[in-house]
């Protein structure tokens, strides 16, 4: 597209990428823009070292926190009397993903299962919202029917709902999950932390920058046990973080092994936190002043400037 829009038009490329190493082979893709708009900080980081010449700015994801926020307790024990029933007192785990192979839906259910066992599975529930059946990761009701838990300890929530009501679905639960092996920034973790609903996260992509700021944590990062490196003839080499069994069952053990309280400090502070640096004004304004300087500093069409759809090389 470059030679057909730049010679009339800045072209602004807003960019994730998921993980190291440095992809080189982005490099022709980064230097066919004017400006590059980094969704995470791993994005920001690669870009600056693949294409240090090309105009790179930190743009992350953001929450529209008059939906997401935290709601009456009435409003929410309703809520959830009404959508689990007889399970309303467990402890929830919500995990609010595409089920997907990088998202580790399979190592979930299992894994979460032996959990429950170790604590009790009437005290625990695993709340995926997601199709079961997608074509892109595993079936779900097979596994849930294969391993005998159809006791309330996993329940599907398959239909696609309003943003409010899924808001009320982060503030009903005590902890939400994600453990992709890969991820550009992970929306379903910072609704949670905006409605004060802790994490328990890989440490992987864009959802490292979300469980913590550097000094405080807002939920539990596991660290990846392996990083292996895959690929495609698209994409030559990408590192997969997978984290353990056994790192992720301690993660659980220990938010279901805090207080009421010390869960809900994890909460308020991540809602500090999202407020902070993720919130929609910013959002809006960083993007109204970098499209704002690409026009002036670059022009459009008639006015098109600083670029040249050619180069002169001396050959030796």
């Amino acid at each position: 597209m470059e030679n057909e829009i730049r010679p009339h038009a800045p072209m602004v490329y807003y960019h994730v990428w998921d993980n190291y190493p440095y992809p080189k082979y982005n490099k022709p893709s980064y230097d066919s823009t004017d400006i590059i708009a980094s969704i995470s900080k791993v994005t920001y980081d690669i870009v600056n070292n693949v294409s240090p010449e090309v105009e790179n700015h930190y743009i992350p994801h953001a929450v529209n926190n008059d939906i997401f926020k935290k709601l009456p307790e009435e409003e929410v024990r309703k809520f959830k009397e009404e959508h689990l029933g007889d399970n309303k007192d467990r402890m929830v785990f919500f995990w609010n993903n595409r089920n997907a192979r990088r998202k580790q839906t399979g190592s979930l259910l299992f894994w979460f299962n032996e959990f429950a066992e170790e604590v009790g599975p009437d005290n625990v529930c695993l709340l995926l919202h997601t199709d079961p059946r997608d074509p892109h990761g595993p079936d779900l009701e097979y596994i849930i029917r294969d391993k005998n838990i159809e006791d309330g300890r996993v329940v599907i929530s398959r239909n696609k709902v309003p943003s409010e009501i899924l808001s009320l679905m982060y503030n009903m639960s005590d902890c939400t999950i994600n453990i992709s092996d890969a991820e550009g920034f992970g929306l379903g973790t910072l609704e949670s932390l905006s409605c004060e609903t802790p994490i328990v996260v890989n440490m992987t992509g864009g959802l490292q920058e979300q469980v913590t700021d550097g000094e405080e944590w807002f939920g539990i990062g596991i660290e990846p046990a392996s990083k292996a490196v895959i690929g495609s003839q698209d994409v030559p080499y990408i590192y997969e973080d997978r984290i353990s069994k056994e790192d992720f069952k301690a993660a659980l053990h220990k938010i279901y092994n805090m207080s009421k309280e010390e869960r809900e400090e994890l909460g308020r502070k991540g809602s500090e936190h999202v407020q902070k640096n993720y919130n929609f004004e910013n959002f809006r304004n960083e993007w109204i002043k970098l499209m704002d300087s690409a026009h002036k500093r670059h022009g459009s069409w008639a006015a098109r400037k600083g670029y040249k759809s050619w180069e002169v090389k001396e050959i030796a």
